[in-house]
């Protein structure tokens, strides 16, 4: 059995191929850049540019079953390609963002949904994943500190659902290898619903910072984020943190369900990823 990892270069990609192999399968991890992937010996490196359907069938030849990212622009072609190469079992990462049906005109939903459709009207068995809020979102705030600044924060007690990276990616390898779990959806949360302000009070226990935070108005947070968000997507993530504003965001166990021990903590990634948050003169773990 052979299996397609896309998004290799990425931190769930990469450990899932990590899995993938230590299970005895076969693994091909795929990327634009192959050359600059570091794989585990045994493991092919082959170059698949979702956006170009010239690299998908060289990659997809003799491949039972694909981990897919949810990339809309070529999706046709690809299933298309994938349909002609005989791959049995497609494994989607989506978004619970997709949940919502009133969101399926938002930047932050479009592309997951507009795959998960095309999958959908697929002769390809497919499962998706659906996970909320990457734990690993928080790196965005790594630079700010790192450059003396406070975090700028419109909405400060909005919960999220952080998981863990590598929850993610073991639930991806128990729906690739387990038949019974193939062909259906599962939403993945962490185990704890977790405000903003939250978040940072657990890194502030992993790091021994007194991390520094600004309330701001949503105007303010738009203006400061327009250089590399654009107008819609900073909208639509306004939006998202009004609504859950106070509103813890629903968990559920389907990390534990599939891969039989809970879904980590945010203090955990917080702890394991500590340093990412300190300047080199800063605080040492304790």
């Amino acid at each position: 059995m052979t299996t397609l990892v896309t998004g290799s270069r990425g931190k769930i990609g990469s450990t899932l191929i990590q899995l993938l192999k230590d299970h005895g399968t076969d693994v091909r991890a795929a990327s634009a850049r192959p050359d600059e992937l570091a794989v585990p010996t045994g493991v092919t490196a082959v170059r698949v540019d979702l956006h170009d359907p010239a690299t998908f069938a060289e990659a997809l030849d003799s491949v039972d079953s694909v981990f897919l990212y949810a990339e809309p622009a070529q999706i046709g072609a690809f299933l298309e390609r994938a349909e002609s190469a005989g791959v049995q079992h497609i494994v989607l990462l989506s978004s619970s963002s997709v949940l919502d049906p009133a969101s399926a005109d938002s930047p932050i939903v479009a592309s997951h949904f507009a795959v998960e459709q095309a999958l959908g009207a697929s002769a390809i068995e497919t499962t998706v994943l659906q996970p909320g809020a990457f734990a690993a979102n928080a790196l965005q705030w790594a630079w700010t500190l790192k450059g003396g600044g406070a975090i700028d924060l419109p909405y400060p007690g909005s919960y999220t659902d952080p998981i863990h990276e590598r929850d993610i990616a073991e639930a991806a390898l128990a729906v690739l290898i387990e038949s019974g779990l193939h062909g259906t959806s599962y939403h993945l949360t962490g185990p704890r619903s977790l405000t903003f302000a939250g978040q940072i009070a657990a890194l502030e226990r992993a790091t021994g910072l007194t991390i520094p935070v600004n309330h701001v108005s949503p105007g303010a947070w738009k203006k400061s984020v327009s250089d590399y968000l654009s107008p819609a997507l900073a909208d639509a993530l306004l939006g998202y943190w009004a609504a859950n504003d106070g509103v813890p965001t629903p968990i559920t166990r389907n990390v534990e369900a599939l891969t039989g021990h809970p879904a980590r903590t945010f203090d955990t990634w917080a702890a394991e990823n500590a340093d990412a948050f300190r300047t080199p003169s800063g605080p040492s773990a304790a």
